[in-house]
């Protein structure tokens, strides 16, 4: 029981973190047509958003990889 309610407390918290910071954590990621493009999806508080990189394999020229977190356009508080 008390480990239950300690994980929904520390979630709540990591939400709350989420939604007045802005950011987005990486949920999901897939090469596009042609391993040209990349596209990321971030979970962030308000729901999820897609990002869209230049993909590469070797990093010279766009991203390896998504990068773990993301800023996001909309933020509660910006004050």
């Amino acid at each position: 029981m008390r480990f239950t309610i300690r994980t929904i407390i520390v979630l709540a918290i990591a939400w709350i973190a989420l939604l007045l910071s802005g950011y987005g954590i990486l949920i999901g990621s897939h090469e596009n047509v042609g391993g040209l493009g990349l596209q990321c999806k971030y979970l962030t508080a308000n729901g999820t958003s897609t990002a869209q990189y230049v993909h590469s394999d070797s990093g010279i020229i766009g991203l390896t990889d998504c990068p773990l977190l993301r800023k996001s356009k909309t933020v509660v508080d910006n004050g």
